[in-house]
């Protein structure tokens, strides 16, 4: 069953259990009324044939009897029980109601006016009948109603219920057809378009944006979803291709070096020793590459808990490793900022900044300083700058500045920067700074600051 098909039926459902609830109220207050107005109807002939007046027995207009939707008045019928349990017609009907104990009871009564209510049939004719004490133990009146032409009336009230009942669902089943089938349309055709992209991939195509509704929403986070997944199998189709560009070069080279050690016994002693010495290189850089692209991938994912981090502990930390490894002066200025975000990751991301600055400020004429304001945090150099070219491309996989060509490195220390960045919804920048140099840095997601202890 689709969901069209299950919402018409849910639409019909509620329309007949409400159809149904009101039929059923509606009939119960129609029995009510007639039940009323014949109660009304025996309550005043009885007072009257007690007083006296039996005219109301030939003359039933003359008595409010019954409800006002039957075509005549109903017929009444009056009796006497005498206090010995005897009866005695007083006219209507030559019909005699059967006397029960109840009834022998009020005929004893010395309460005036006592009543008890009841139905019984006689000759396949139901009535309704009043019994009324006299009082002092005289006996009692007992006056009746035929209240088949009511029950008639209700029989048929209850059909027109019922069949209205079902006309309104079936017209309900079919109104929530057609709304269904307007409603679901949509998300008809998102699900053959997901069925497109499950079976034939990405670029199946995009859902039609229609209104503002949920549907359109999720139409709309669909095409998001679309386009990310675009973008990421895109991503990681270039990051192969780069991962196999880098590695081609240490690969080819290890594998010439591989072929000349089959002759290593033939090479003079300073040739043996550049060649090892080439692939012990090569080795290194390609264990190195590799210790990278491992970082990369962790970067903007991994298990290490978050916690209320300082930021200049996180840049102290990092500065003495880069200075132990550098062996040059670092400036820090922090302030008291604390966030919630991943130490280790963070102090890794300081650690590529410091390096980075460090390997391009090959003169190591001035110290590298680091500023920690609010959620910012940055890295100055003294090296050569940034090119109008590298500016926006430095955080790219794998790019390397025409400048760095012929330094150490893979490409991905800043790429690893962004994603750590990237991990704490934060954003990266880069500009050169005023009296040479450049400034790189990466920004922490004002959310994640904690307030001054």
């Amino acid at each position: 069953m689709n969901l069209g098909t299950r919402l018409a039926l849910a639409f019909a459902l509620v329309v007949a259990l409400t159809a149904g609830v009101v039929g059923v109220l509606a009939f119960h207050s129609a029995v009510e009324r007639v039940i009323g107005e014949v109660n009304r109807g025996l309550h005043t002939a009885s007072a009257a044939i007690m007083d006296g007046h039996y005219g109301v027995l030939h003359d039933p207009a003359g008595v409010v009897v019954g409800d006002a939707e039957l075509e005549q008045p109903l017929p009444l019928t009056a009796q006497r029980i005498e206090p010995s349990g005897g009866v005695t017609p007083l006219g209507g009907r030559a019909v005699v109601f059967p006397i029960n104990d109840a009834d022998r009871a009020l005929a004893t009564e010395s309460a005036r006016g006592a009543t008890n209510t009841t139905e019984v049939i006689v000759q396949h004719d139901t009535y309704r009948v009043l019994t009324t004490s006299l009082g002092n133990g005289a006996g009692a009146v007992q006056v009746g109603i035929d209240v088949n032409q009511s029950r008639q009336v209700m029989s048929g009230m209850a059909k027109e219920i019922t069949v209205l009942t079902l006309l309104v669902t079936a017209v309900a089943a079919g109104l929530g057809w057609v709304l269904a089938c307007r409603i679901t349309r949509r998300l008809v055709r998102l699900t053959g378009i997901v069925v497109d992209v499950s079976a034939t991939g990405l670029g199946a195509g995009e859902v039609p944006v229609e209104g503002r509704d949920e549907v359109a929403r999720l139409s709309s986070s669909f095409n998001t979803m679309l386009r990310r997944l675009a973008d990421s199998r895109e991503a990681q189709e270039r990051l192969i291709q780069d991962i196999a560009h880098e590695f081609r070069t240490p690969l080819t080279s290890l594998r010439t070096n591989a072929r000349v050690l089959h002759r290593l016994h033939e090479l003079r002693p300073e040739s043996r020793a550049r060649l090892l010495a080439d692939v012990e290189g090569e080795t290194k850089e390609l264990s190195h590459l590799v210790n990278e692209l491992i970082a990369l991938a962790l970067a903007r994912g991994t298990d290490e808990e978050e916690t209320d981090v300082e930021l200049a502990e996180v840049v102290r930390n990092a500065a003495e490793r880069a200075q132990r490894r550098t062996e040059r002066e670092i400036i820090i200025a922090a302030d008291r900022t604390r966030v919630r975000g991943q130490r280790l990751a963070l102090e890794r991301a300081v650690g590529n900044l410091l390096e980075n600055a460090a390997k391009f400020d090959t003169a190591g004429t001035g110290p590298i300083d680091v500023g920690v304001r609010g959620d910012t945090i940055t890295v100055s150099d003294r090296g050569p700058g940034l090119g109008t070219n590298d500016l926006g491309r430095i955080f790219d996989r794998f790019y390397r500045a025409d400048t760095s060509r012929s330094l150490p490195g893979s490409g991905l220390g800043l790429a690893i920067v962004a994603g750590i960045a990237e991990a704490h919804d934060g954003t990266t920048f880069a500009r050169n700074r005023a009296g040479g140099g450049a400034t790189i840095g990466f920004t922490i997601a004002g959310s994640r600051v904690l307030p001054d202890r």
